[in-house]
């Protein structure tokens, strides 16, 4: 009789617990609705509102680019992928990593310049005492004195011949637009010649150990297997690192 009763017990529970989930997978629950609406607006503060948001979005998309080409970064990531391939190493150290510590390297070059630019234009702006026009003027002259200490003149006369506009009289006349893309040629050509002084003393022992393995009859042998241990042991005992990063950092002096 109690076998009976526990049994029946069980199947009333089993039963109550079925219905209890059956009337939860019923239940609907509520999504939200999203909706974006166009309409008109006799206001020219919603508009110009519509297009201040419009602008920053594009700035926002923008941001990777503008942080590549307009400051150190270029120069500095350029040697860092030359050490690698002088090196001889495929996957280390790895090119995610090699990317941060450039990205950091130019945080501290680029620390005095943005600097200025957040006590001239951002933090008046943000307390309302300049308007989104001044504070571009205001926050670009720094940027644009950090580009023409490193620009070639060279590479500005090309773009002003190409854009076939009058000659600038000074640095105050002379376009953005064309300063950008001849800051990014000039960083081009600096971290070539940094790349390729790095080239040298990694190339001068692969020339070495090739020799010598001629000379040994060991023609099977790749010489870069060889080398490898000799430029990693060369690049530690000089303290490679510290010189590649003092020298990226004092090419910006």
């Amino acid at each position: 009789m109690k076998k009976l009763l526990i049994i029946f017990l069980f199947i009333l529970s089993t039963l109550s617990f079925a219905q209890t989930t059956q009337n939860k997978a019923n239940l609907q629950l509520p999504i939200p609705q999203i909706g974006v609406s166009v309409g008109t607006s006799d206001k020219p503060q919603d508009i110009a509102l519509t297009l201040q948001v419009l602008f920053l979005m594009t700035i926002l998309s923008l941001a990777p680019s503008i942080v590549i080409m307009t400051t150190s970064f270029l120069r500095t990531i350029i040697v860092f992928h030359f050490l690698k391939s002088a090196l001889g190493t495929q996957n280390m150290p790895p090119s995610q990593m090699l990317a941060g510590l450039a990205l950091f390297i130019t945080f501290f070059v680029m620390a005095p310049t943005w600097g200025k630019v957040f006590d001239e234009a951002l933090t008046p702006y943000m307390d309302n005492k300049i308007t989104i026009q001044e504070a571009y003027d205001r926050g670009i002259k720094p940027v644009r004195e950090f580009m023409f200490r490193q620009v070639r003149n060279e590479d500005l006369a090309l773009f002003v011949s190409l854009a076939k506009i009058e000659r600038p009289r000074n640095r105050e006349d002379l376009p953005t637009y064309i300063l950008i893309p001849a800051f990014c040629i000039s960083e081009l050509r600096a971290g070539f010649i940094m790349g390729f002084f790095l080239f040298i003393p990694f190339l001068m022992i692969d020339m070495i150990v090739g020799s010598i393995l001629m000379s040994m009859g060991m023609m099977m042998v790749p010489p870069m297997l060889v080398s490898l241990p000799f430029k990693i042991l060369l690049f530690v005992l000089v303290d490679g690192w510290n010189l590649i990063v003092y020298s990226i950092v004092r090419s910006f002096k």
